[in-house]
């Protein structure tokens, strides 16, 4: 496996999987499986592990405003003092590693206004791949981003989720037709290649 590549696990978090949740993703819960298979098979492969997730301030102060109303009227999701059942908390499957990264995000891409890419970089990474939720809005502004910041992009199809399967299909190809390589997290694990087109871009400038 490549040492440039790392793993950017998105908002795999209790208020996004649990059905009491007001910002429950139906297909989310259903992806922890798949996406816990990953995470330790890169732990295993000394590929670096981000947990890239939600943290909201009590007074909704730097909450979206378009998900503002649903926050404050379905029990505060993800910030201090809401109920344990949809905290910021991650699935125990995932467990921790001390060389795990967690970063917190204001906005939807795993790459506004967070530290992410400056760590990638320092890491010498220049592939990511994508699990976590949902992929409409998360999965695909931080696939969007990590494109135009020059970084090859997988998306893991069954380490990603979404309301609908429709929704969900639809948004692989949307990626798919960027340039971002879709694949499951099966194929990740059992050593699928990940086309490092920066490389060849960069290496056939002028030619």
């Amino acid at each position: 496996m490549d040492a440039k590549t790392a793993l950017i696990v998105i908002d795999m978090q209790k208020g996004f999987l649990n059905e009491a949740s007001a910002q429950c993703i139906r297909g989310a819960g259903a992806t922890v499986p798949a996406c816990t298979a990953v995470i330790n098979h890169c732990r295993k492969q000394n590929i670096p592990v981000f947990f890239v997730t939600r943290r909201y301030r009590a007074d909704g102060s730097d909450v979206e405003h378009t998900r503002f109303e649903r926050w404050l009227e379905g029990g505060r999701a993800m910030s201090p003092g809401c109920p344990d059942e949809i905290s910021a908390d991650m699935p125990e499957e995932f467990g921790f590693c001390g060389r795990d990264y967690r970063i917190i995000k204001p906005r939807y891409s795993a790459f506004f206004h967070t530290e992410l890419d400056l760590i990638l970089r320092r890491l010498g990474v220049n592939t990511i791949v994508l699990a976590g939720t949902t992929t409409p809005n998360c999965i695909r502004t931080t696939c969007y981003d990590g494109i135009s910041l020059e970084y090859n992009v997988a998306v893991l199809s069954d380490c990603t989720s979404s309301n609908t399967e429709e929704i969900q299909q639809s948004n692989l190809r949307d990626m798919a037709n960027v340039g971002a390589q879709i694949m499951t997290g099966e194929e990740f694990i059992s050593g699928a290649l990940i086309r490092d087109t920066v490389s060849l871009a960069r290496e056939n400038v002028g030619r």
